[in-house]
This record gives C-alpha cells, sequence and structure tokens, in this order.
C-alpha cells in the first residue's frame, strides 16, 4: 500500500524516533537546524531510503556518522521534493540507523506562518506558529510525511530570549544557548509516537494564563470535565499534560488537536460555548485521530467521523440525548453545504476519496467530519443504541491503540465485534456510503435530529424578545435554515435586523451566517461587514465563504479580488492559497475573466 500524498515508501523503512535541534531566526523568516532520524529497516539488504521535503536546503547527510549520498528529485506542485539518499552500507531487516540530515527551510515554508510584532497582541515582539496537517511537515522538517507512520521525538530549539517556546510535547527545561548568550534553548519531548503532521512548534512572548476571561474561564473549568468523561467513554488519556493555545487570527482553522497542546483560534472567544465545543472535539482527537490515526488521508474520515461521535458523546453525558440531536441536525446542514459547495457528484465527496493527485488541502470540507459521523450515527441505531456503539468505539479505539488504519481494517473489527448482528451489518449499502458522492444514502432516518425548536418563517411575527430567549446553538440554527432557502428579500433582511440587531452580535458563529444572509439578499450596507470579518481573523470555515458570498455579489465581485489582493501578504498560506482559487485569481495578481 503506498500513500498518494508522499514520496516516502513505508514498506522498505519506518521511522522510530525524531531528534530535532533547530534554530529560529526571527530576521530571515528560517529555521535552520539538525533532524536525527532513527529509521528501522522492514527488509533485507536496505540500503536507500526517500524522506519527504518542500522547499528545503538540504546541507548534508550522515548515516550513523558517515557521510550518506543524496540528491534531490523532481518538485512536484503539492508533495514537495524527494530526497533520496543511499546509506554507505546495508542493513539487515530490523537493524536500526541514524540518519542525520542539516537543512534549512525557506521564508515561504507552507507549514509556518512568520508574524511582525504589529501582527500580534502585545506589539513589541514577533510570532511564529506551524500547521502542519495534512502535509506541510515537509516543509519544516525532512522526514516520512505520512500519517500511516508514527514516532516519538525530542527536541532543542534556540530563540531570541525574550521569546518562549511551546510544542506538541512535553516541556523538559530551558538553559542559555553555549553558543550565543542572547538566546535561549527549550527542550521538549514526546514519549508517545505520533504521525507528522502532529508536531507542532509556536515561538512568541507567550503567557501562561489561567483565565484571560469569563468565557476562558468556564471553558477551564469544563475541560477537566470533558477530559473525564472521555476517559469514562474511551479509556486513559495518554498524553501526559493538556494545554490549550489561543493562536493569532490567521490561524486557518478553528482548533488543531496537536498532542499535550490543543490549537483553538481566537474567534471562539466572544462565544458562550463555542470554546467549549471546539475544545471537546481537539479533547476527543486525544483518542481518534492522536492514539489511533487514519493510514492515509484518504481515510481521514476515520479520524474525523469518530472525533465528531465522541465530542458529541461527551456532549450526550454533560448535557443531555436532546444536546447531542441539536448539534447533529446542524451538521447534517453543515454537510448538505459542504455537497452543494463541491457539486453532488464530486469524487471528493465520497467518504473515502481517492487523493491520487489531489491536495489533500482541497479536499478539506465537512464530509469526513459530518458524512462520517452519520454512518456511525445510522450504524449505531442498528446495532443497538449509543452504549452498545460506543463500546464498540471504545474497543476499537484499545484495538489500534498507537497504530494507524484503513477503513477496511476499521470495517472488518465492526463485523468482528458485532458478529451476532453480520446479518444486519451485510444489509447496510457499505458501497454507498463509502465510495459514492454526494448525501448519504437515503435509508439514513434524520427524523430523530429533528430540533425542539420551531422557528417562524414569517418574520413579521417576530419581537426582538423571542430571540433573546435563544440560546446561540438556537440562533446559529435559526439562521442556518435560513441559508438553506432562497435568498431572503432585502426588505426582510432589512426587518430582521431592525428586529434583532444582529449587526451587533460578536458571536463569530453567528455573525458569519447573518453577515452571509446580508449579503446574499444583496444589501449592500453588509459587504464592508462581510470583508472585514474575512480579513480581521483567518479562519477558513468563515473566511472562503464569506469572500465567495461578496465575489458572487456581481457589484462588488472586483472588491472582493481587491480586498484580497490587500490582505493576501498577511494570511496563512493555505488559507490564501485557497482564497485565491475561490476568487479565480492567479499568480499575476489579476482575477481571471
Amino acid at each position: 500500500m503506498a500513500d498518494p500524498c508522499s514520496f516516502c515508501s513505508f514498506t522498505g523503512c519506518v521511522t522510530k524516533h525524531l531528534n530535532l535541534l533547530l534554530r529560529v531566526d526571527f530576521d530571515r523568516h528560517v529555521i535552520s537546524g539538525r533532524v536525527a532520524l532513527t529509521v528501522e529497516a522492514l527488509e533485507d539488504r536496505f540500503s536507500a531510503l526517500t524522506l519527504d521535503t518542500k522547499d528545503l536546503k538540504i546541507v548534508s547527510v550522515s548515516a550513523n556518522g558517515q557521510p550518506a549520498r543524496f540528491s534531490l528529485g523532481q518538485k512536484h506542485s503539492f508533495k514537495g521534493t524527494p530526497l533520496d539518499i543511499t546509506l554507505p552500507f546495508d542493513l539487515s531487516r530490523g537493524q536500526h540507523v541514524i540518519v542525520e540530515v542539516n537543512y534549512e527551510t525557506s521564508p515561504s515554508a507552507s507549514a509556518l506562518q512568520w508574524l511582525k510584532p504589529e501582527q500580534t497582541a502585545g506589539k513589541k515582539q514577533p510570532y511564529l506558529f506551524s500547521q502542519c496537517q495534512a502535509h506541510h511537515c515537509r516543509s519544516m522538517v525532512p522526514c516520512q510525511d505520512s500519517p500511516s507512520i508514527k514516532h516519538s521525538y525530542y527536541a532543542q530549539v534556540s530563540v531570541p530570549k525574550d521569546l518562549v517556546v511551546v510544542m506538541s510535547a512535553v516541556r523538559d527545561g530551558h538553559e542559555v544557548d553555549p553558543q550565543d548568550s542572547s538566546r535561549l534553548i527549550y527542550r521538549f519531548r514526546q514519549p508517545v509516537p505520533m504521525p507528522s503532521y502532529l508536531i507542532a512548534i509556536v515561538v512568541g512572548a507567550l503567557e501562561s494564563r489561567y483565565c484571560l476571561n469569563t468565557t476562558v474561564c468556564l471553558c477551564v473549568r469544563q475541560t477537566e470535565t470533558m477530559l473525564k468523561t472521555a476517559e469514562d467513554l474511551a479509556g486513559p488519556y495518554v498524553w501526559g499534560q493538556y494545554d490549550i493555545l489561543v493562536l493569532p487570527p490567521s490561524f486557518p482553522y478553528g482548533g488543531m488537536e496537536n498532542p499535550c497542546l490543543t490549537f483553538a483560534t481566537p474567534t471562539l472567544l466572544a462565544g458562550d460555548k463555542s470554546l467549549s465545543n471546539v475544545i471537546a472535539h481537539e479533547i476527543s482527537h486525544s483518542w481518534t485521530g492522536n492514539l489511533v490515526t487514519n493510514k492515509t488521508w484518504e481515510h481521514f474520515w476515520l479520524n474525523e467521523g469518530h472525533t465528531v461521535y465522541l465530542e458529541r458523546m461527551i456532549g450526550r453525558c454533560m448535557e443531555s440525548e436532546q444536546f447531542r440531536q441539536f448539534k447533529a441536525m446542524g451538521g447534517w446542514k453543515d454537510l448538505q453545504d459542504s455537497v452543494n459547495t463541491f457539486g453532488a457528484n464530486n469524487p471528493l465527496t465520497n467518504l473515502v476519496p481517492s487523493l491520487q493527485d489531489v491536495n489533500p488541502d482541497d479536499a478539506f470540507s465537512s464530509v469526513p467530519y459530518e458524512k462520517g459521523f452519520a454512518l456511525l450515527y445510522h450504524l449505531e441505531e442498528l446495532m443497538g443504541g449509543p452504549e452498545v456503539f460506543m463500546g464498540f468505539v471504545k474497543s476499537y479505539i484499545q484495538l489500534f491503540a498507537y497504530s494507524s488504519v484503513t477503513t477496511e481494517e476499521w470495517k472488518n473489527y465492526l463485523f468482528t465485534f458485532f458478529k451476532d448482528k453480520v446479518d444486519v451489518l451485510n444489509k447496510v449499502d457499505w458501497n454507498a456510503w463509502m465510495f459514492t458522492p454526494g448525501m448519504p444514502p437515503p435509508e439514513v432516518d434524520q427524523g430523530k435530529t429533528q430540533t425542539w425548536i420551531c422557528f417562524d418563517q414569517d418574520l413579521n411575527g417576530f419581537k426582538e424578545s423571542d430571540v433573546k430567549t435563544l440560546s446561540s446553538h438556537q440562533l446559529i440554527e435559526f439562521l442556518s435554515l435560513l441559508l438553506h432557502e432562497d435568498a431572503l428579500p432585502l426588505t426582510r433582511v432589512k426587518k430582521m435586523q431592525e428586529v434583532y440587531d444582529l449587526n451587533a452580535c460578536m458571536n463569530a458563529e453567528i455573525r458569519f451566517r447573518w453577515l452571509r444572509l446580508c449579503v446574499r439578499s444583496k444589501w449592500e450596507e453588509a459587504v464592508p461587514m462581510a470583508l472585514k470579518m474575512a480579513t480581521e481573523q483567518g479562519r477558513m470555515k468563515f473566511t472562503r465563504p464569506l469572500f465567495k458570498e461578496v465575489f458572487n455579489f456581481d457589484k462588488f465581485r472586483n472588491e472582493a479580488v481587491k480586498v484580497f489582493l490587500e490582505h493576501r501578504a498577511a494570511m496563512h498560506p493555505v488559507t490564501s492559497g485557497l482564497v485565491g482559487k475561490d476568487l479565480k485569481v492567479d499568480g499575476s495578481n489579476t482575477a481571471s475573466q
């Protein structure tokens, strides 16, 4: 089996450990240093291996201290460049070799975003953060950059003494850099084997605070409860510490499940429960994704579908079954949005898509999350309810812990676990679920996920007091329902603003849906607000649809392109690349006709 998103072969050898010695240079926007890979041969007479790299400058390569021949292959548009290494000796199966690579990253490394002091909250110090998922670690470290390969890692990172380093690992102290007294070296160790995409680094004037505001205070208290609930559901938490780092606004995702160090978007701080929802999701990844991992990105639903399922089971334990159903209903609409965006016949809406010659960034959507959840929820109903099916999920996690799996392996174990219900499982249309584009098969009964709130679509019957009694979840659901209808008449949208004053709402999830609704109804006054939200934060869930809504408003199409070009340099590389495609902007900074 091969990984279509990687040059490395995981049949010949496997990386067991990485030892990183890095120096962060904020003046040149590069990381330089050395990685020592402990590699185990999986076959006899093993003498050559290939590592993934992307825009790296390779200085030298050695094997067990002896110089090794190396060459860089042809550059691929998104996979980067293979680094072919010939060992100065042969290995037998089971033997280990330490391959050392001295290298330097590019200032445009796709895993790294460098922020100037004025782009940070403190305005005094620069900031660096990484985002390696799905295939960007190779722009930061030469490695076998495939989720099929798991390894532990140690790291030593030299930075200016005014700055602090954190990583997806346990902190192991710091000391003055012996080669430069104006710098400190921070040490980290991650003893639990994990895939390369979970290596993460942040450098900045970081502060540890128990509470930033009441939202974070509430979330910190809930985090301990969530972790305990997740352990009851899925088994022991193996990662030692659990920290949450709120990143700068340009961070492209809601959260990132880096072990020991969950990344969170600052857009969550204005919401009452939004932060807790994201943290429940990222905590769940500690089992589904980090402990049991998809073998290639074609099986991404194994990570995300199970994580959404576990996240909603945590919500069920802490809130109610009603709450879980409500969240499932919102997820079903997100899935419909993704299918509509891609097109119902687009193979990227398959639960298990082929990623041959497909950039995994382009395939990212709510499909693996919500179509995956829908399948698990459907199986839960067939197999006997949430308690019964959660027993399978826990058993699956414990069986495949510390390894990477395919959909076929998951399915085989499902049939083994429910061996007394094989006849029921055989009636599931597996081909329709796994390998057919569009929405799931019609056999799925979404009746249980009907909300307990009934919205009157005739807005004349609404008063301000009606909305004030709704939770943020309910208001989000209300706006989502309206977004699934044809564009509202402009007079109706203006009436909603008059009655509800939604322009004043700062909850990012609500504001995002409200502004989309306004622009779609061609309310010109909403366009500057939509573009402001699209650029003052970089979470792709918000930024891409907002830009697209303005772009689809013919009168403001050029304005959308103009604003994007003005802000592109400050965006995360993944975000700017995908928004550029959405707006049909080519590399010469013009909108293609």
